[in-house]
């Protein structure tokens, strides 16, 4: 068994040879390394992605002509007809489960301006209707949301986002303002309630006008996404049920005809940023496997150079007793001990670097302890194995024979 006395001797010699020592942990250190900032890079983007999705309503259901994840072999998809407002009114009528309905278009991308104040021209002008706010998890800060009568009679009404008051009112009540979009007059019935960002892309730099007003001021003819809720989290898939069955009747979807529209839910996004998460996980393990097994044979090397360096070190132990399972603690001991020093270097950097991207996008810091377990074990695993052949051919030499080697 290893006791303080090996432990000691491990650290001599680890110390004894600096340069060949530090080469040595180098390798594992970098094999360490290229695990540990793969596996928390994709854990900080994972759990990005995760916090993002609490962004928006659990039991929102998203109807849109296309696929979110747009692959190589989905290119039939693109010339699926659009969906429009019409098939929207439409399909709201003929809803009995699921509810509140509302379309989803960005008519323009533009700057505001409020008097002598401006924005950035990147402002989204979205048009909807008043489940907008609700269906994409926003709260109301100040003021109202729209009203059905605002998009029965296409008022030019707007609800601004967070950012927009911000920027054009830092020291005003912005309610009842008229501000200007796109050469146009709105009047400014509402602000939401801050949000927050992915990816540096706020989710407060909006304006919120109702749809019937967009078609107005921008023309139709648009394809569109449409947003319905579900009555609870738990009637999703009913309601999925619903719609597919209903859009189906109203698009003219003949029966055996695979939809011609796409119905996207959390759940759905979720599991496919799992897939491609599950690919870089295994891409960064593969790799980090290929460096630690060099490394390992680096570890092998070292320790046979030590065994025939300390030859007759070997020998005056064994004149004096050792005993041949000391022998092979002692030099076990010390590549599994260069082995954990570089895994613990090698985590403390990588989950550091790996970090660096959550301090980038302002995600949520990730320490992920499968792979520091699995790092632990991993050098563990090394150190005895290509620490045992050494060991072992240390315990065989013939102390005479080591006495006399110079």
């Amino acid at each position: 068994m290893f006791n303080l006395e090996i432990l000691a001797q491990a650290i001599k010699a680890l110390f004894t040879n600096k340069l060949r020592s530090s080469l040595t942990l180098l390798a594992l250190v970098i094999g360490v390394f290229s695990v540990l900032v793969s596996t928390t890079a994709v854990a900080v983007l994972d759990n990005y992605f995760t916090e993002t999705l609490s962004l928006m309503g659990s039991d929102v259901v998203t109807i849109q002509k296309n696929p979110a994840i747009q692959l190589s072999g989905n290119n039939d998809k693109r010339n699926r007809k659009r969906i429009t407002f019409e098939q929207a009114e439409e399909l709201e009528d003929r809803l009995s489960y699921a509810e509140g309905l509302s379309p989803l278009e960005t008519f323009s991308r533009t700057k505001i301006q409020y008097e002598e104040r401006e924005t950035e021209p990147n402002i989204l002008v979205s048009g909807s209707n008043e489940y907008y706010i609700y269906n994409n998890s926003y709260e109301m800060e100040v003021g109202r949301n729209l009203s059905p009568e605002d998009v029965q009679y296409a008022r030019s009404v707007v609800v601004i986002g967070y950012d927009i008051q911000t920027e054009l009112f830092p020291s005003l009540d912005p309610i009842n303002k008229e501000i200007r979009i796109d050469g146009r007059s709105y009047t400014i019935i509402g602000v939401t309630a801050k949000k927050g960002a992915i990816f540096g892309n706020s989710f407060d730099d909006y304006v919120l006008i109702p749809y019937t007003t967009g078609l107005n001021a921008y023309g139709g003819n648009r394809d569109i996404g449409i947003q319905v809720r579900a009555p609870d989290i738990t009637g999703i898939q009913k309601a999925i049920d619903e719609l597919t069955g209903v859009l189906r009747v109203i698009r003219a979807v003949r029966a055996g005809d695979e939809n011609d529209f796409e119905i996207v839910t959390n759940e759905s996004l979720s599991g496919s940023f799992d897939v491609f998460t599950s690919a870089l996980y295994v891409g960064g393990a593969f790799i980090g496997l290929i460096t630690l097994l060099g490394a390992g044979i680096g570890v092998m090397n070292i320790m046979l150079v030590s065994v025939t360096e300390r030859t007759k070190e070997i020998g005056i132990r064994k004149a004096v007793g050792a005993t041949k399972k000391a022998i092979i603690n002692q030099f076990l001991a010390e590549a599994i001990f260069v082995c954990q020093i570089g895994g613990v270097i090698g985590m403390i950097l990588g989950i550091g670097a790996g970090n660096f991207l959550a301090y980038v996008i302002d995600a949520s810091v990730v320490i992920p302890i499968w792979s520091v377990i699995g790092s632990f074990m991993g050098m563990l695993f090394i150190g005895v194995i290509f620490g045992v052949y050494p060991a072992f051919k240390a315990a065989q030499l013939d102390p005479i024979e080591s006495l006399r080697y110079e």
